[in-house]
């Protein structure tokens, strides 16, 4: 897939703590609502493939871990596609906001990996990579600074 030049670059600012956190809330439902399908999924697998019964699904290492396996993959793959496609997710585009490399243009699905890979991180260390945005001089989180890209409010759309 091949990196897209964005438009209103002069137009966008910094996106500041409070709308990351937003569009942030609004993405953790559309995750939850992915984690319950791939649950759904994972279950019916073991019990209509596999042929277990309802009180053996999920009692052995292999069902937990590939299940602790699929939805991690999931949720990357959600923001994966979301933000090499558009540079942004569906929360993103109700806050307005758009990840995007310093230059401008889409971001490759190896920053979109390192930025979920650092999100994860930033969220076990009690959220510290977002706080950051408050200290950063251009309001970057650890996601950003890590994976060489930025996180941009977009102006409002004018009739």
């Amino acid at each position: 897939m091949s990196q897209r030049r964005f438009t209103q670059l002069d137009s966008v600012w910094p996106a500041p703590l409070p709308r990351r956190l937003g569009a942030l809330i609004y993405d953790g439902f559309l995750v939850a609502a992915i984690w319950i399908a791939v649950t759904v999924a994972h279950v019916a697998f073991f019990r209509l493939v596999v042929g277990q019964s309802a009180e053996e699904v999920g009692t052995s290492a292999v069902e937990v871990w590939s299940l602790r396996l699929l939805l991690v993959l999931s949720a990357m793959a959600f923001f994966t596609f979301s933000w090499t496609r558009g540079g942004m997710t569906l929360g993103m585009q109700s806050w307005r906001l758009r990840v995007q490399t310093v230059d401008g243009s889409s971001i490759s699905v190896g920053q979109s990996v390192v930025r979920c890979l650092v999100a994860w991180v930033s969220l076990v260390a009690l959220g510290l990579g977002y706080w950051w945005v408050l200290f950063d001089s251009e309001r970057r989180s650890w996601p950003d600074l890590v994976s060489g890209t930025r996180t941009v409010v977009l102006p409002k759309k004018r009739d």
